[in-house]
């Protein structure tokens, strides 16, 4: 399966790298923190090595040692899988369910670091991320531009044209999902196109297409709207660099078109497979596109800043996000954080691993229907916009997928393929 190529290749692949930008920031660490950064890159390589060696000879899955907050949440957690009754009792990392191993890995890779100060919040990850967004520039400016102009006349666009407008920029916002740094075991995956030009060509390669519901659920909203009552959309952020412009361009149009009239955005409060979003990542962005020296990403830079001190834009994290937990244990494990989503009119996840703790990751036939996998996980009306890179997918018309599978076999995971894909909750 899928799941075996990633604990066996791609996951040693990943920190043999991390191994890797330690090694070479031992300069740095020597520079800014003299001998105790060189001896915590010591500490956390060796950590790191060990971590490695356990991966791939199937030890045993092990508590964890440290004092971080969600510590307790994880050993309880390991306790659960030990006492499945159809588990093999001791999870090791080839007997156990991928979801839960491939979280693990990363959180064991942020205790290496947490663990060692001075160097306790180098993220391990953030050249990557960095080198994404850069060799992404064409696609950023390209989104940027049409952006920008399309704001100039946004005032006068009947209802069927900001339909459109919207559908494009889900599009961008669902394609731009293929830039993941996880998937490509930290190979270059940046957006080198304009990605507004190969929408088109790309309609048949969305497998559920629930726009229209959304537009409906988001038109609707603005017109029963009070005095009191904001409409607010939630975006659950993936990858930075590329994807996350997409979100923010996205954001920005929600607000510009009076669709929405707050956005929150939650990113990972620690680094994450690999390329997903933290809060310095979002703010690293905005800032970089601020004081571009392009007009339209400086623009866009600027007025983004604008909406965060305005308040009509918040990034919020939650350790929740970082958890091994499917999505459907969150108003147990996290209800502070399921009562927050309650106040949304739409939640709209990026990307494979949302979609895979979406539905609890489990090999479903194609056609069982999206709400069900869900498994009673309905805070508010949500969409998930996921390119596909695992083998997990719900909510196909009967015999679709085995239809693709007949002529391409890889679908599953190639990112080839994409959903938008709507469940209006309760």
């Amino acid at each position: 399966s899928f799941a075996y190529f990633t604990i066996k290749d791609r996951l040693p692949q990943i920190l043999t790298r991390v191994i890797d930008t330690l090694h070479r920031h031992k300069n740095e660490f020597f520079e800014e923190h003299g001998e105790k950064g060189v001896e915590a890159e010591k500490r956390a390589i060796s950590f790191l090595s060990k971590l490695r060696n356990e991966l791939q000879t199937d030890k045993p899955v092990t508590p964890l040692e440290d004092e971080l907050p969600d510590a307790l949440l994880w050993n309880q957690y390991l306790d659960y899988q030990r006492n499945l009754p159809n588990g093999n009792g001791e999870p090791s990392w080839f007997q156990s369910p991928w979801l839960y191993v491939e979280c693990y890995m990363y959180r064991r890779i942020h205790a290496a670091l947490a663990q060692n100060p001075p160097i306790d919040n180098f993220d391990v990850f953030k050249e990557g991320k960095a080198q994404n967004f850069f060799e992404s520039q064409e696609a950023v400016i390209a989104l940027c531009t049409y952006f920008q102009e399309l704001l100039k006349n946004i005032k006068d666009l009947d209802e069927k044209q900001l339909q459109e407008e919207l559908f494009k920029l889900l599009q961008v916002s669902l394609w731009g999902n293929k830039c993941d740094l996880s998937f490509s075991a930290g190979e270059d995956s940046s957006q080198k196109s304009s990605p507004l030009q190969s929408l088109e060509n790309m309609l048949p390669y969305i497998l559920v297409n629930d726009m229209e519901k959304v537009w409906s659920l988001l038109v609707n909203a603005r017109k029963n709207r009070t005095e009191r009552s904001n409409v607010r959309v939630d975006i659950i952020l993936d990858n930075a660099g590329f994807e996350l412009v997409s979100d923010l361009v996205l954001a920005d149009f929600l607000l510009s078109s009076k669709l929405a009239d707050e956005v929150y955005f939650h990113g990972k409060s620690i680094p994450w497979y690999v390329s997903d979003t933290t809060k310095h990542d979002f703010n690293w962005t905005i800032k970089q596109l601020g004081s571009a020296n392009h007009m339209w990403m400086s623009r866009c830079g600027i007025s983004w800043e604008g909406n965060l001190k305005k308040g009509v834009w918040v990034f919020r994290d939650h350790m929740f996000w970082t958890l091994p937990h499917d999505f459907s244990s969150m108003s147990e494990v996290a209800p502070d954080l399921y009562a927050e989503l309650q106040k949304s009119n739409l939640l709209l996840f990026k990307g494979d691993l949302n979609y895979r703790k979406l539905t609890g990751d489990r090999k479903w036939e194609y056609s069982v229907p999206f709400h069900q996998a869900l498994n009673k996980f309905h805070p508010a009306p949500l969409c998930s916009l996921r390119t596909l890179k695992s083998d997990t997918q719900v909510g196909l018309k009967p015999g679709q997928g085995e239809q693709i599978q007949a002529s391409e076999p890889e679908w599953m995971v190639s990112g080839k393929y994409g959903v938008v894909q709507f469940d209006a909750g309760l």
